[in-house]
Formats: structure tokens, sequence, C-alpha cells
């Protein structure tokens, strides 16, 4: 999985796939329209006072994309816009020369700073009013901050293994090749640790002989670094996340926990022509909150996509949206548009099945 999405020059998202529309293989809350990214904004801003209006106000985007939904958010113009300071990170190469198209990107060493020294013996001190400043990095910071970590859609792409249970207990499917060169599963004992982990999390729920679940590394490397990362303040994750009960009932067949995904339609087995699909499955909400508490965080609310526009007043911004049609119709111009296109967009990104019925975690440290 690793290798099929982020090989350099022939995995999935390294080619430049992913999210969007014609000619794109999934659309995702961003590519809907700008309406996602504002009612981003107004979350940040939640943040922002709660923290106190810290100056600067370090957000991370991690799994930042094309840079879509940072430039929506800059649109908004949130409260926070003159102390934000707004770190987009993305592992593939392409989809960050479109972020330089979208965003005027300032050096990575500005992700803190500007700083200065009011005489040459005080510790330096960050320059408050600099915002917006924007980076792009390739990996998480290697330092510790305060602020906000935003991940859309990212959790399920983090590489993950497979545990099937067996009679003895789990085993692990991994990949070999056949004879012919082809990609095959491979089954070996899984690790104790695993066994242990899978083991705790299914509890009593009689995991029938073939029944298949993820084994989180992606996920557990990911919020430990984020742990080592954010000293203060709030993780907030948006993805497909369904309890172990489910994942088992669902298994891993078509319509299962374990899906591809190819221009805009499914893509057969992650095994086929590794680099020219998507490879994405449900995060199971145990495993993630377990990783969670691992790595230091509180979880303080789970809730459908469609509960946490509604409580960022994405109502409110739809009916603006629409006085302004109502007002400039006659003009036609982009704000006319812009507000006539806010209902569409309200209507599929609260929709469910859909969009509307991705969860929302939110953790604090």
């Amino acid at each position: 999985m690793e290798a099929a999405l982020y090989e350099p020059g022939a995995g999935f998202f390294a080619a430049g796939r992913g999210a969007g529309r014609a000619g794109r293989d999934f659309v995702t809350s961003p590519e809907v329209g700008s309406l996602f990214g504002a009612c981003v904004a107004r979350a940040l801003d939640g943040c922002w006072h709660a923290q106190g209006a810290p100056d600067p106000f370090v957000v991370v985007e991690a799994g930042a994309g094309n840079g879509r939904l940072a430039r929506d958010v800059l649109r908004a113009r949130p409260e926070c816009m003159p102390a934000l300071h707004y770190v987009l990170v993305e592992r593939a190469a392409a989809p960050r020369d479109v972020q330089r198209d979208r965003l005027e990107l300032e050096p990575a060493d500005e992700a803190l700073g500007p700083f200065a020294r009011e005489s040459r013996d005080d510790a330096p001190v960050p320059i408050s009013g600099t915002g917006p400043v924007c980076v792009a990095l390739d990996e998480l910071p290697a330092l510790e901050l305060t602020g906000v970590v935003f991940a859309n859609e990212l959790l399920d792409n983090l590489p993950f293994g497979i545990a099937e249970a067996d009679a003895a207990g789990w085993r692990e499917i991994r990949v070999g090749l056949d004879a012919d060169g082809a990609l095959v599963e491979l089954h070996v004992p899984a690790e104790p640790d695993d066994c242990a982990a899978l083991d705790a999390l299914t509890g009593d729920l009689g995991v029938p002989t073939g029944a298949r679940l993820p084994i989180p590394r992606g996920l557990d490397a990911w919020l430990g670094a984020c742990g080592r990362m954010l000293r203060r303040g709030t993780l907030i994750v948006v993805d497909y996340v369904a309890d172990v009960a489910e994942l088992l009932d669902r298994g891993t067949g078509a319509g299962g926990w374990l899906r591809t995904y190819h221009e805009h339609r499914g893509g057969g087995s992650p095994l086929d022509e590794p680099g020219a699909r998507d490879i994405t499955a449900d995060v199971a909400r145990e495993q993630l909150l377990r990783a969670a508490r691992r790595a230091g965080f509180r979880a303080v609310t789970d809730v459908s996509q469609a509960e946490w526009l509604a409580e960022l007043g994405i109502d409110e911004l739809v009916e603006a949206g629409r006085r302004t049609w109502h007002e400039r119709a006659h003009v036609g111009d982009l704000d006319a548009l812009a507000g006539r296109s806010r209902v569409v967009e309200a209507r599929a990104l609260t929709e469910q099945p859909g969009l509307g019925a991705h969860r929302v975690l939110t953790f604090s440290r």
C-alpha cells in the first residue's frame, strides 16, 4: 500500500491522481466548493479563541493535497487570519506543485516565525500580526507547537496491514509474487503484539474464521507523530469511521471496509495494477481512540460531518449566499454565482449516505 500510493513517480498520489471531478478519481469535501473551507475557517476561529487567541496561531493541515482547502479557508477571512500560520503537509510532489499556483508560499522556516530580539541577550520572540503565512512541507514539522492539526480524509489512506482470523487465532495477509510475477496474498503468523491488540479489540464479538480486520500501523505512527509535535491544542480528523463490529459484519468484499477507487468507480482488487488506483479503508473507531490515547490525546467529540457543519453555522452561510444571489443575480458576477452554488454545496456536504456521514472526531491535549 505504501508503494502503490506514494512511490515517487509511480504511486497513485505521486502520479498526481486523487481528489477532483473530471479526469480524477474521487470527490472530497473541499472539491465540492468553497463552503467547506468557510466552515473549517469557523472551526479554526473557535479553536483560536479557546486557546486564548495566540499569535502565531499554527494550523497544520495533514494530507493537504493540492491546497484547495487552505485557499478556501483564507478566502473566508477568519478572525484568526492576522495570527494564522498555515502549514500544508503533503507527501506527494505532484499536488505540492499545484499548491504553489493556488497559494503564496513562504520558506518553511517561517512556519513559526518571524522572530526578533529586543536586545542581543534576549531570547527571540515571535513577531505578532504577520499572518496569514503559508508554508508547505512533505512531512509533519519536527518541532513542538501549540495550535491545531486538521486532517480531512487522510487516515483512510495511511498504510495498514490486514489480519485474518483462523482457528488458531490471527494470521497476517502479506503480499508476494507468484511464479508468473503477479501479486498474490501470503498468509503468515501475525505478530504477538498485533494478536494481543486484535483480541482486546474484538473481545466477545465472536469473530468467525476468515473474518478480516485492519492492523493500523500507519494510523498508530501518524498519531504518535502528532502527539510529539502538538504540545497543546486540538486535533480534528474527518474520515470514514466505523465500529469494529460493523467492519467484521461488512468484510472486505464488495461494499466492505477495504476499497479501491479509479475514475469515480470501484477499482477492484488492491493487488491489481498497483499505482493506478486509490487504496482506502474505513477507520476502526476503537483503533483510532486507542492510538489517540497512547499519543496523549483526549477524545472530545464524535459527530457526523452533517452535525459538525450544522454546529458551525452552515445554514447561516447558505442563507447569506442565497441573499447575495438575489441581490446580485442581475449582475451575474462571481459573488452572485458563488452565493447560488452554496445551496447545492451544502446538500452535497451534509447528504447521508455520502459526505455528510463522515465522522468528525475532535481531540485535545
